[in-house]
């Protein structure tokens, strides 16, 4: 059972069940999520914003999320 464990754990946030990200959505648009393998996040291209996977498991407490800086706003800044 310790093996099977270790392996587990050692496995854990490599990916994110396919059944699981058909299920999720953002909570704060309601809109499905995009799995992004770096950095491991899911995004909602929505809103912009990103919710991070933490060993496995996604964080989708919406404090927990990131504004995505987009390209062409980096440009007009300068």
């Amino acid at each position: 059972m310790v093996r099977i464990s270790r392996v587990m754990l050692k496995n854990a946030g490599h990916a994110i069940d396919k059944t699981l990200s058909e299920i999720l959505v953002c909570p704060l648009s309601k809109q499905p999520l995009r799995v992004c393998e770096m950095p491991k996040a899911l995004v909602s291209d929505t809103i912009g914003v990103s919710f991070p996977i933490k060993d496995g498991i996604p964080c989708l407490v919406p404090k927990d999320g990131k504004i995505l800086e987009e390209v062409g706003d980096a440009s007009k800044a300068s």
